[in-house]
């Protein structure tokens, strides 16, 4: 009779087995978080060179880390951590990885099935943690002495092409492993993959349907409309085809700075910033009626776009995605296209569309001027959010990476961003738009690229321990510290006795001293002009460096409103207020 391998050799042989096929299908990069049961894998990935390993100790961290990799790498990421509790930690970053549509594999090192549901230490029910948030879930049970290599190695490939199409997403794998976990004595050298091809995992564009596309194309065709942009991973090419568009429709084409059409050499003659100045009611623009609105990507950030788009439920709404996800929140939609952006856009270049009216766009481009016009003269002043994001942008080289953390600083970037010719690359984490693990999305792109971080404090101190991670990483923290949840100035409850204690929640945190604890560079800016010159000089240094901006709350929001009102007067309104979401 064979004698069978014992548990560790047996773990370690199917991890380096299952971590070869991993390869060869062409994952590239892994976050680990260190722990017992997931040894056995966590071995092989360390001796897979083909294979990138970073070890962060913290996993919710580690898996907003990865989120941000896998977005600015478009491409699967994986995470590994043992069992229990430390899976769990995965969970907000698996939710933000569902609704944006980023693709991460979650290997979950888990106990064996006779030890699930008996009380045995750090045991959950694993395989049902993260619900309807996955693509996919497979459970392939312990390593059994018979393995099949070709089976593992098929899986691996299966796993990484869920996480991608047709929805990109997070896929879970679930592995059980007994003890011993790994070999006692000599460790079995295995299979590194180093000498398999790579397997090509195809990721299919979904096309629209072409007579959809025709009879849409028809119905906006020399009509008054507009296109508005949210944030999406557009195709390579989109913002050239959309611009076009625009122009072949002379039509207004609303960009918020997540669909990255702001900056860049495409035509942007036809693109409009300054839509939350100039869509407040009771401006006369505000109050005329488009005959229909083409939206691409996800609904609007600002509260201003949301209420214009709503009060024009009556015009003849097209939603166009590049996926199955159903973007209709006003229930108004006359069509959805569901296809590749670029794909409908080229289809109605290649028609042609008739133009609307001249006078149309020439509205919207007035007012637009006007915006900006004011938007300008406001820049030099300080304790003014407006300012410092004009600041800031000016000041990163052409191609540079930046991240928005939510609340006040996302709406402060879609308000006062402007556009130019250098190009630069958006990102946030708007799936759930939660202010957790921001700070480790940033330094997650940081792993591609130099990045810029643009952080409120609250967000920060949230996620204060992703610094830990922060080394060797080309990152520049901005953080805007306006003493608590700011954003709440603007809402109802601001009025309420409690407002203080439990929305604003004011904190006694010294960042600058925390990221030195971390042994990160940090400056405290007094002034615009002082940001600027420290920003500059951490750029130039490069590493990580946290820049913190003070700011005088009160003083702040009255700018604010006090701008949004001289904007409203500019823009033919009498009267305009800031609200948020």
């Amino acid at each position: 009779m064979t004698k069978q391998p014992q548990h560790g050799v047996l773990n370690l042989r199917y991890a380096q087995a299952l971590v070869a096929g991993l390869c060869a299908a062409g994952l590239r990069d892994l976050v680990l978080s260190p722990g017992s049961r997931s040894s056995p894998l966590a071995l092989a990935f360390l001796r897979q060179p083909a294979i990138s390993s970073q070890v962060v100790v913290d996993e919710r961290s580690a898996a907003f880390l990865a989120l941000g990799m896998a977005k600015a790498a478009r491409r699967p990421v994986a995470l590994l951590a043992t069992s229990g509790s430390a899976v769990a930690n995965w969970l907000p970053a698996v939710v933000e990885a569902d609704l944006a549509a980023v693709p991460l594999l979650l290997l979950s090192a888990d106990r064996p099935p006779e030890l699930v549901g008996w009380g045995a230490s750090q045991t959950i029910d694993q395989q049902r943690l993260f619900g309807a948030h996955l693509r996919a879930c497979h459970s392939p049970g312990p390593p059994a002495p018979d393995f099949a290599v070709d089976y593992l190695h098929s899986l691996a490939r299966r796993v990484l092409a869920e996480c991608c199409s047709p929805l990109p997403g997070p896929v879970q794998l679930n592995l059980a492993f007994r003890e011993p976990l790994l070999p006692v004595g000599a460790l079995p050298a295995g299979d590194s993959g180093g000498g398999q091809a790579v397997v090509p995992v195809g990721r299919p564009r979904l096309l629209p349907d072409r007579q959809l596309v025709a009879e849409c194309g028809a119905a906006i065709s020399g009509r008054p409309g507009v296109i508005v942009c949210g944030g999406d991973d557009y195709p390579p090419g989109f913002a050239a085809a959309v611009s076009a568009l625009a122009r072949q429709l002379d039509c207004p084409l609303l960009a918020e700075p997540l669909s990255n059409l702001r900056f860049g050499g495409h035509d942007r003659s036809r693109i409009c910033v300054h839509y939350d100045a100039f869509l407040r009611p009771p401006s006369a623009l505000a109050a005329r009626r488009p005959e229909w609105l083409l939206r691409c990507g996800s609904f609007p950030v600002t509260r201003t776009l949301q209420d214009w788009l709503h009060a024009n439920r009556t015009a003849r709404h097209i939603v166009l995605g590049a996926d199955s996800r159903w973007r209709d929140p006003l229930h108004c939609a006359a069509a959805v296209i569901q296809g590749d952006p670029l794909a409908v856009c080229e289809d109605w270049l290649a028609t042609p569309l008739r133009p609307a009216a001249p006078r149309w766009r020439e509205m919207f481009a007035q007012a637009e001027r006007r915006v900006a016009a004011l938007a300008a003269d406001w820049r030099s002043r300080e304790d003014f959010e407006g300012a410092l994001i004009p600041a800031l942008l000016d000041e990163l080289p052409a191609g540079h990476r930046l991240f928005c953390g939510n609340s006040l600083p996302i709406r402060d970037l879609d308000a006062f961003s402007g556009s130019g010719d250098k190009s630069l690359r958006f990102f946030a984490n708007r799936g759930a738009s939660g202010i957790d693990g921001n700070l480790s999305t940033a330094l997650g792109i940081a792993s591609e690229g130099p990045c810029v971080a643009l952080l409120g404090d609250l967000t920060v101190q949230h996620d204060l321990t992703a610094l830990a991670a922060a080394a060797a990483r080309d990152i520049v923290v901005v953080v805007i510290n306006n003493g608590g949840g700011g954003i709440f100035e603007y809402l109802p409850v601001a009025t309420l006795p409690e407002f203080e204690r439990a929305w604003l929640t004011p904190q006694a945190v010294d960042l600058v001293a925390a990221a030195a604890a971390f042994g990160v560079a940090g400056e405290r800016c007094a002034s615009l002009g002082g940001f600027t010159t420290a920003l500059r000089r951490a750029l130039q240094r490069g590493g990580p460096t946290l820049l913190e901006v003070p700011i005088d709350r009160r003083r702040s929001v009255a700018q604010h409103r006090a701008f949004w009102q001289a904007a409203a007067d500019v823009a033919g309104s009498r009267t305009g207020d800031r609200q948020a979401r």
